[in-house]
C-alpha cells in the first residue's frame, strides 16, 4: 500500500495526476464516482470529461499567463495538453477541443497505461493510511465534503458555478449572424473565422437587458449564499451590476465587422464559439446563466440569428466547493493535519481547466517523488505553475481566499522593467522568458 498512490477524482487535475505518477513508475488507482453517483453537471464516466466550457484559453505562450501554463504542462508531459492538440478546434488564438473525443482518449490512454487501475467508487473519508490525492474538483461529494469539513474543523467555502448553453448550428440563421473571430485573429482562415456573430442594435440590447433582469431564475435553497466566482459570472448577474456591463465583457462589439452590414456598426454582439469537430454544435461564449429553463429558450431567442435555435443543453448553474488553502495546504499541497493526503484541482481554489489540471500535474509528480524517496526542490515561485501554487498555499490572503485564474498579477516583478500599459508587452515577455527557464530547472530534477 505504501508505493501505491490513490487519486479520488478523474476530471483534469485527477486525470493528469495518475498520468504523471504513472510515468514516474508509481502504480497509482484512481477513485471515479460516476457513473455510479451522478453529478449535476456531468454526462458520462469518462475522465477528463469538460463539463462547462469546451475552451483551454488562450494558447500565447509569451504574452499570456494561462498560455504560459500550457507552455509549462507541454515541457512536462502534460497528459491534458497533448490530448488537447490531438482534438483542437478552430478558437483563434485560443485552445478549444472537441469534448467527448477529448475525455474519450483521456479515459483511453489512461486505462492503457499497465501501472493505472480505475476504480468505481465513492470516497466518503479521509484515509488515515497510505498515500492520497483527493482531486474531487467543485462537485465534490456531500458525504466527502462533510469528512473534509469535520477533519479540517473550519466551514466549507463555496461559491456558485454556472454552465452555459449549447444550441444545434443547423437551427443558426446565417442570413443575419456571420463567421469571424475578434480582430481577425489567427494564422490561419480557419482561425480568423472561428466564432460565430450574432449583432445587436441599441433598441435590441436594451430589450435583451429588460428580459434577462425579470426572466425566472433559479433560487438558492435556505442557507445558500450566491457568492460567484467573477470569472464566471451569470450573465443575469451581470446585466444586475449595470446595463452597460455585458456590452463591455462577453458582448462587446470591438474588432467585428458584419458583412451584412459593413457600414453598421453594432451596439453589441453575442459570440458563439464550435464545440465539437463536426461543427454541429455552438457554445454561447461567456453566456452561463441561473435562468430557468423556459425562460433561456425565451431570452435567448431573443438574439438575433438564434430566433429558431434548438438547444442541446441549456444552462444551469450548481455549488461549487473549494478549501481555504492558505490555512490549510502547505506548500506541496499536503494537508497539514493529515499529509498522507495532497489536494489539488478546483478544490484548491484554483479557477479554470487549465489551472486544475497544472496543480493535478504538481500533486503526482510530488506524490510520486515523495513515495520513491527523492527530495524535489519548492516548485520555483517565477514559473506559472509556481506563481499559482505559492498563491493558493500561502501567498493569497485568506480571510479574503476565492478561486483564483493564473494571471501575471501572481508574478514577482522582472527587476528594470517599467509598469503601466505601455509597457505591458516587454514586462509579459520577460515573465514568459524567466518562467520557462525556472520551470525547465525543476524539472531537470526529476
Amino acid at each position: 500500500m505504501t508505493q501505491e498512490l490513490h487519486i479520488v477524482g478523474g476530471g483534469m487535475a485527477g486525470s493528469e495526476a495518475a498520468w504523471q505518477a504513472a510515468h514516474m513508475g508509481i502504480n497509482v488507482v484512481i477513485h471515479e464516482m460516476r457513473p455510479k453517483v451522478e453529478t449535476f453537471a456531468h454526462q458520462t464516466g469518462n475522465l477528463g470529461e469538460m463539463v462547462c466550457s469546451n475552451s483551454f484559453r488562450s494558447d500565447d505562450d509569451e504574452q499570456n499567463a494561462v498560455g504560459l501554463l500550457h507552455w509549462e504542462m507541454r515541457a512536462a508531459n502534460g497528459l491534458i495538453m497533448a490530448t488537447a492538440e490531438e482534438h483542437r478546434l478552430p478558437a483563434g488564438g485560443a485552445l478549444a477541443v472537441d469534448r467527448d473525443p477529448f475525455a474519450e482518449t483521456v479515459t483511453a490512454k489512461l486505462k492503457a497505461l499497465p501501472n493505472v487501475r480505475v476504480s468505481y467508487d465513492e470516497i466518503t473519508e479521509l484515509p488515515a493510511e497510505g498515500h492520497w490525492i483527493f482531486a474531487t474538483g467543485p462537485l465534490t461529494s456531500p458525504a466527502l465534503g462533510e469528512a473534509i469539513q469535520q477533519e479540517t474543523g473550519a466551514e466549507r467555502l463555496a461559491f456558485f458555478d454556472a454552465i452555459a448553453p449549447i444550441i444545434y448550428a443547423e437551427s443558426i440563421d446565417m442570413s443575419k449572424a456571420w463567421m469571424q473571430s475578434r480582430y481577425d485573429k489567427g494564422e490561419t482562415e480557419e482561425e480568423r473565422t472561428a466564432y460565430l456573430n450574432c449583432p445587436m442594435d441599441k433598441d435590441q440590447y436594451e430589450a435583451f437587458i429588460d428580459a434577462l433582469l425579470a426572466a425566472d431564475k433559479t433560487e438558492f435553497h435556505e442557507g445558500e449564499t450566491a457568492g460567484y466566482f467573477d470569472g464566471c459570472l451569470p450573465i443575469e448577474v451581470m446585466a444586475e451590476r449595470g446595463r452597460e456591463t455585458l456590452r463591455h465583457g462577453p458582448m462587446k462589439p470591438v474588432g467585428l465587422t458584419n458583412p451584412h452590414q459593413p457600414e453598421i456598426k453594432a451596439h453589441a454582439v453575442v459570440q458563439l464559439r464550435r464545440d465539437n469537430a463536426l461543427g454541429t454544435l455552438f457554445n454561447i461564449v461567456g453566456f452561463q446563466t441561473k435562468m430557468k429553463y423556459g425562460a433561456q429558450a425565451d431570452v435567448f431567442r431573443m438574439i438575433p440569428g438564434l430566433e429558431n435555435a434548438s438547444f442541446a443543453r441549456l444552462g444551469g448553474i450548481h455549488r461549487n466547493t473549494f478549501l481555504n488553502s492558505p490555512t490549510l495546504l502547505d506548500h506541496e499541497m499536503r494537508l497539514k493535519s493529515k499529509p498522507n493526503i495532497r489536494f489539488a484541482g478546483q478544490v484548491t481554489g484554483v479557477e479554470g481547466y487549465v489551472e486544475s489540471a497544472a496543480m493535478g500535474l504538481l500533486a503526482g509528480r510530488l506524490a510520486a517523488a515523495e513515495i520513491l524517496g527523492q527530495e524535489v526542490p519548492q516548485v520555483p515561485q517565477d514559473s506559472a505553475m509556481g506563481a499559482l501554487i505559492h498563491h493558493i498555499t500561502g501567498g493569497a490572503e485568506a480571510k479574503t481566499f476565492q478561486p483564483m485564474n493564473v494571471n501575471f498579477g501572481l508574478f514577482r516583478p522582472v527587476d528594470g522593467l517599467k509598469g503601466g500599459r505601455r509597457g505591458r508587452k516587454d514586462r509579459y515577455k520577460a515573465y514568459t522568458d524567466r518562467a520557462k527557464a525556472a520551470w525547465q530547472d525543476w524539472l531537470n530534477t526529476f
